[in-house]
């Protein structure tokens, strides 16, 4: 749902890169391109960034009752 702060696997601070991978997205880059300018390079950060999925916007659309 949101990326965690740290890589569970290697504990490499992920979580502020976030908003520049999703940037660098929309902006036509592919995400090798843009996880290379971000200069995460293991293989555990990668997987973090390529697995998840984004369902906060979805989310937050539900009210509580």
């Amino acid at each position: 749902m949101i990326i965690p702060v740290r890589c569970i696997t290697c504990g490499r601070v992920i979580g502020d890169k976030w908003q520049p991978y999703k940037d660098y997205l929309s902006q036509g880059k592919t995400a090798k391109e843009a996880l290379d300018i971000l200069g995460i390079k293991s293989y555990c950060c990668r997987t973090a960034f390529l697995s998840q999925v984004d369902l906060l916007e979805d989310i937050s659309k539900h009210k509580k009752a």
